[in-house]
């Protein structure tokens, strides 16, 4: 991507504005000034709504005063560039049709994100110069509906949010701003609307991300940061990420902090002027703006922040003060950017995307609600099983009768055996897939804590369920059974959707039964998911095994055949994840036998380097809690030892 804003962050702190709505109120509007006239200079859309409403005055619609009172408009831009921002923000913060309903002018979303762009383009190009540019950034904010919580969809989202920042490049912004989002299910879908609009115009620029926390310390529906910045890394179209309104400077600290230890991006803030008090049932913000400005060198100094502004109650008075405070100065940016930029001193942080970078960022998957890391400090990856139609009975019996509730019991009964994952399957004959998916995944996208991995065979059904899902989850699986073409959907859907996937050791021949083939097949599958640009560290592979319980002399060898595949692939790749449903090593075997060889075989597999397992875990035994003599019989089938074996 070519970007002169890009080139200008690179080498210094910018500054961004203040709060819009609080010049407006300033301005003592009247509701006239919310009146819509049929004017014959305006779009024949805008002319059309005019008509129909009349003289309805729009009060508290602020993104209508770009068609009604685009001076006042202008002129808070105009102020804000004089105070000292670099960049500032397009009069749009409810500019979705979500939002606009509530006045009846849903269909303007286009028209506003236009309108509101030329207005502070026109301002940037009046007081801008090439030594020292101004810059526009087309801004929406998370407007009154959340996806999590079913009161929206992720496809309405990624359509309004789509054609509103249309709008804003066809006028010419410089960048896009997502802001004050309190939702990942709709920072998902508003990213990909605004990765839509850039491809649908064919003006590539950055996407900027500032989500907001609360003061209980997470976003509103119970977010934390890291699910937030993992969620958002795996996007490389996001440029920048920030944290922006609800708190001030001082409830922000800690969260800047967490950004600036682990984000490979540059970091933008916006506090609001404090929290606010209630003085004549008006909210007074009362943090001065030589206290912003000295909470903002410390964010620079301390924590690379890039970007620097405000949000609720600032002015062009608080913006003077953080511009002569940190305005035009150096940053070192996070301190995952200053080690990438250490280890590699041609990193280009533009590319934040690449695999240099990506291996120090924050690594791992995520749901609604907090980062799972990958490594587990005292364990390995467990990825529960029985949300499974082809595993487990008691789930597809609740399926089968459509008991949404006791499903979501049966997941939180994997939650507190100690499950980090769960992988979840709702194909069963006779029933609609996508849809049990849909219904079920937004069950668990509100109830459960930990990340989910999508288990399907239809690539409709994956889409299906990647928009159901907040987070960053994983996606199960792809292979060559059926050559490259579904492996290359797949793979794009989890590109497009930010997902980790798991790869099967299997090719247009079938499943993988040497440790040859198996590293055969798991190179060519490393070959695919990195040419869609994913990193080692989002692919899991699976060696894949079959059961030693059906005694057929042809599987004998293919437990260790599994084992040392595990070895010879971790060996190669120390970046990527293994897996492996361990169950079905036993597969036929009574349930007190089947225990004490998944138990046996899941030991082996790790000490060759498993990293990850979907298991059964309240049935995995230690080996200091097995009989040595039933231990060693396990272990004897495993190897295909043959001690007592007679020619």
């Amino acid at each position: 991507m070519t970007s002169r804003l890009l080139d200008v962050l690179a080498d210094r702190v910018l500054i961004w504005d203040g709060a819009m709505g609080t010049q407006l109120q300033a301005a003592n509007l009247a509701p006239e000034d919310f009146i819509l006239k049929d004017d014959p200079s305006l779009p024949d859309k805008v002319r059309e709504v005019a008509q129909r409403l009349g003289d309805k005055p729009l009060d508290g619609c602020n993104e209508l005063l770009v068609f009604t009172r685009p001076d006042v408009v202008e002129a808070i831009h105009t102020r804000y560039y004089e105070a000292g921002s670099d960049l500032v923000e397009t009069n749009m913060f409810g500019c979705t049709s979500i939002v606009l309903a509530e006045y009846g002018i849903e269909d303007l979303d286009y028209e506003i994100g236009k309108r509101a762009g030329e207005i502070a383009v026109r301002a940037a190009r009046m007081i801008g110069t090439t030594a020292k540019p101004k810059f526009v950034v087309g801004a929406i904010g998370p407007g009154t509906k959340l996806a999590s919580l079913g009161q929206c969809t992720f496809d309405e989202l990624e359509r309004t949010y789509g054609d509103s920042f249309r709008g804003a490049l066809e006028s010419g912004v410089d960048a896009l701003l997502l802001e004050t989002l309190q939702d990942l299910l709709m920072v998902k879908a508003t990213v990909i609307g605004a990765q839509r609009a850039m491809a649908e115009t064919g003006r590539q620029v950055p996407l900027f991300v500032q989500v907001t926390i609360e003061q209980t310390g997470t976003m509103l529906l119970g977010s934390d940061i890291g699910a937030a910045l993992n969620m958002l890394e795996a996007f490389p179209a996001v440029q920048a990420i920030g944290i922006n309104c609800a708190t001030g400077p001082v409830e922000m600290a800690p969260h800047i902090r967490y950004l600036g230890q682990h984000s490979t991006r540059p970091l933008s803030v916006q506090p609001n002027a404090g929290l606010p008090t209630m003085e004549a049932g008006q909210a007074v913000y009362k943090l001065s703006p030589e206290e912003l400005a000295h909470h903002h060198e410390r964010f620079v100094r301390d924590h690379g922040v890039a970007m620097v502004g405000g949000c609720c109650g600032t002015t062009p008075g608080h913006i003077k003060a953080v511009a002569e405070a940190v305005g035009g100065k150096g940053h070192s940016g996070s301190a995952h950017w200053r080690q990438v930029r250490s280890l590699y001193p041609g990193f280009d942080f533009h590319m934040a995307s690449d695999e240099k970078a990506a291996g120090l960022s924050l690594v791992g998957c995520s749901s609604l609600s907090q980062f799972q890391p990958y490594v587990q400090d005292s364990s390995y990856l467990i990825v529960g099983e029985k949300t499974n139609a082809n595993g487990s009975k008691a789930f597809r019996e609740m399926l089968a009768a459509e008991n949404w509730e006791g499903l979501t019991e049966l997941a939180r009964e994997l939650e507190a055996e100690g499950s980090h994952v769960l992988d979840v399957c709702t194909a069963y004959v006779g029933r609609d897939e996508s849809r049990d998916m849909s219904i079920l995944l937004s069950y668990y996208n509100r109830h459960i804590q930990v990340p989910i991995m999508i288990d399907s065979t239809e690539v409709p059904v994956v889409e299906t369920s990647l928009k159901c899902l907040a987070g960053k989850p994983i996606v199960n699986s792809i292979n060559f059974e059926d050559g490259e073409a579904r492996t290359d959907k797949v793979l794009d859907l989890c590109v497009k959707y930010g997902a980790a996937v798991v790869a099967l050791t299997i090719d247009e021949d079938g499943m993988a039964k040497t440790v040859d083939k198996k590293v055969e097949i798991a190179e060519r599958l490393l070959d695919r998911t990195r040419a869609k640009g994913m990193p080692d560290h989002d692919v899991f592979l699976d060696c894949l095994t079959f059961t030693l319980g059906s005694g057929d002399e042809e599987f004998r060898k293919s437990g260790f055949a599994t084992i040392d595949a595990i070895a010879e692939v971790r060996r190669r790749h120390p970046r990527v994840n293994t897996i492996l449903g361990v169950s079905n090593v036993s597969f036929g075997l009574k349930p007190a036998a089947r225990q004490i060889l998944n138990s046996a075989f899941l030991h082996y597999c790790r000490e060759a380097g498993l990293t990850s397992a979907i298991v059964h875990f309240s049935k995995i035994l230690p080996d200091n809690r097995i009989d040595p003599e039933i231990w060693k019989i396990a272990s004897d089938l495993v190897y295909d030892r043959r001690e007592f074996a007679t020619a």
